[in-house]
């Protein structure tokens, strides 16, 4: 009886597995040799992710994180209606009794998204970190020494605009976004390493830059009043970035938040920050 009751204290209980198939309940029991891995490592090489690093209760399928992330790229499903679509497959008649495990769906979510970037862009075996926008694509048209022209093989016959780049800026003013409930939960994976600019250096660029407050002699100039209008419950009042003008594609570490609609200073950085 005491070798049942210690071989059911090994065995762990994952309360909630979830797969494109739905959820279910699984009895797991852990290699317990002393070169064993780590409970979530060994959960990784069955295909599991957990939802706990230190103790696993829930775990996600690769293939359902792949789906929902294919989901919500192709189809805009955000995650709620995902889930709410799990626990539909999982019980048709009483899809509310199925555990809700919404929140970890969210937070695995985005790691699986990073996890994957970092695979996708050659960091997967690598130790070193990414550098500041090296975890998004450039325009692969566009002149990139080193990935597509070889200086080397430059010929001074070739036309200047052969090597050359142009670039254009622009931004949305619509794009308004609150300040959070709790900034302590707000966690960046990939601050800076994308498209958008590190948020420590814009808002040292900020700080240091001069605010000037535009005059405009028309009756209701809508971008100057936007630019000096107060909103003082709002993080960003809109987006705005560096893009190739051939073809339309968005410059890696150029695109920032807007604090005061189309205030000069938030443009002034974006584009010394892609020289950099």
């Amino acid at each position: 009886m005491s070798g049942m009751t210690q071989m059911m204290k090994e065995n762990i209980l994952l309360k909630a597995m979830v797969d494109t198939s739905g959820l279910h309940s699984l009895v797991i029991r852990f290699c317990r040799c002393s070169n064993a891995l780590s409970q979530d490592m060994q959960l990784f090489e069955m295909g599991l992710f957990p939802a706990s690093f230190t103790s696993p209760k829930t775990a996600f399928t690769f293939a359902v994180l792949d789906d929902f992330l294919l989901d919500n790229l192709e189809c805009g499903t955000s995650a709620m209606n995902y889930y709410s679509k799990l626990r539909r497959v999982t019980s048709s008649v009483f899809p509310h009794l199925v555990p809700d495990r919404y929140r970890e769906l969210m937070r695995v979510g985005r790691q699986w998204r990073q996890l994957k970037q970092l695979k996708w862009h050659g960091f997967g075996h690598e130790k070193r970190k990414p550098k500041a926008g090296e975890l998004a694509l450039f325009c692969p048209a566009c002149p990139q020494p080193g990935v597509n022209v070889d200086l080397a093989e430059k010929n001074e016959a070739d036309p200047a605009w052969l090597y050359s780049r142009s670039l254009v800026m622009d931004g949305n003013f619509k794009a308004e976004h609150l300040f959070p409930a709790n900034p302590t939960d707000k966690v960046a994976l990939t601050d800076g390493l994308g498209f958008m600019v590190g948020d420590a250096r814009y808002k040292m660029h900020l700080a240091e830059a001069k605010d000037i407050v535009n005059r405009s002699d028309c009756n209701n100039h809508r971008a100057v009043n936007q630019a000096n209008a107060s909103r003082h419950k709002l993080e960003a009042t809109g987006i705005g970035g560096c893009a190739c003008a051939r073809h339309g594609c968005f410059v890696p570490h150029s695109m920032v938040d807007f604090q005061k609609g189309e205030r000069l200073s938030e443009k002034e950085e974006r584009l010394p920050l892609y020289y950099k």
